[in-house]
């Protein structure tokens, strides 16, 4: 995403424009829009390249319903809201084909469903195509041509957990499957206005949205964070780790990958660790367990040296609680699949100056 663009949308009213770049930081007075503009990012993303609708009370983000997210401070409050984004790529290489545009724009139109946000329109351009995709039309447009075909009765969804299955074909593989419920015999093959050579159009456009979404060496997952993380336990239990925003988790993951993977527990840790003389907080980190089981309870420590004496090791819950909070941040940023997209709130809160100047160089 080179920018993204909001409009009656929370606080902003007006049509807006955020530019984005690899490493972005929102500062601004507390509620001027920083929390809802992370929200939005994540729920963009959900829309155009996973075709979700994106659950605006999902953890860290509680924005409400649709009547408290539509702009209000219009006549009967806003009917709708809408987003969008820029995406700008190099397609220098040899891996670029016909199809790959370098860049495009998505947007969508939210309206209220059940009293909270869903996505009823949305458009994807690049070059000189258009293809519209709301609940009752499909539509592409090229120079100065243009074709258009209704979504067929009883195509449209009724449960609000899911777009339209017509349209997550459109957006992810442009040839509809449909069946002639009188002969039972299954075509493969646009229908109404759409040609063969209009399919072969949206084909090359939803292509690259598929293209832009996956990044090298990622997982492309986003990973949200609070602003108040851990809170750190003297013993920890084996379990499947759950992601949360507040990064309970971690402990797990660390003691799974120490159990199941060393080798990457061991370049883990050392990233780790390289951070943690960096900054200051610590020197090494290490999984205890207290059994000989993969079942066996686990404690984290760390070690703290002092000149040319090695410090003992302590628990985690010993130390200050600075180490606590930004070791799922660093987890995350270190783990080998990590995520495609960060969305952080406050990521230096309690952490020493010194500390805080080298999570800014591990960010960069």
């Amino acid at each position: 995403m080179n920018s993204v663009t909001v409009k009656n949308f929370r606080c902003f009213r007006e049509e807006q424009q955020a530019r984005l770049a690899p490493l972005t930081l929102l500062v601004g007075e507390n509620s001027t829009g920083k929390t809802s503009f992370l929200a939005m990012v994540r729920a963009l993303r959900e829309v155009a390249f996973d075709s979700e609708v994106p659950d605006f009370q999902e953890p860290p983000y509680d924005l409400g319903t649709f009547s408290e997210i539509a702009h209000n401070r219009v006549r009967g409050g806003a009917k709708s809201f809408e987003a969008g984004f820029s995406s700008g790529t190099d397609v220098s290489g040899a891996d670029v084909d016909r199809y790959f545009y370098g860049s495009f724009t998505f947007s969508v139109i939210f309206e209220p469903r059940n009293g909270v946000p869903y996505p009823t329109t949305r458009r994807l351009s690049a070059g000189n195509k258009l293809l519209e995709v709301n609940q009752y039309l499909v539509r592409l447009a090229v120079s100065d041509r243009e074709s258009s075909t209704p979504i067929p009765q009883g195509r449209t969804s009724q449960n609000d957990d899911y777009l339209d299955p017509l349209q997550i074909v459109l957006l992810r593989d442009p040839w509809i499957n449909y069946s002639d419920r009188s002969s039972g015999h299954t075509n493969d093959k646009p229908i109404g206005n759409l040609t063969d050579s209009d399919m072969n159009e949206i084909r090359d456009l939803t292509r690259t949205l598929q293209r832009a979404s996956w990044i090298p060496g990622s997982s492309n997952r986003v990973f949200a964070g609070a602003p108040v993380r851990s809170t750190p336990k003297r013993t920890y239990d084996p379990a499947r780790p759950f992601e949360d925003p507040g990064g309970q988790y971690i402990p797990t993951l660390l003691v799974n990958i120490s159990r199941r993977d060393q080798k990457e527990w061991a370049r883990l840790k050392d990233a780790l660790e390289e951070f943690g003389r960096n900054s200051g907080l610590f020197d090494e980190i290490f999984i205890e367990s207290l059994g000989k089981t993969e079942g066996s309870p686990f404690q984290l420590h760390v070690r703290k040296s002092g000149g040319k004496l090695k410090g003992r090791r302590r628990n985690l819950i010993d130390m200050g609680y600075g180490v606590s909070q930004v070791l799922p941040v660093l987890t995350e940023l270190l783990r080998a699949d990590h995520a495609s997209m960060f969305l952080l709130q406050q990521p230096e809160v309690h952490l020493h100056p010194t500390a805080q100047a080298a999570l800014g160089s591990l960010f960069c």
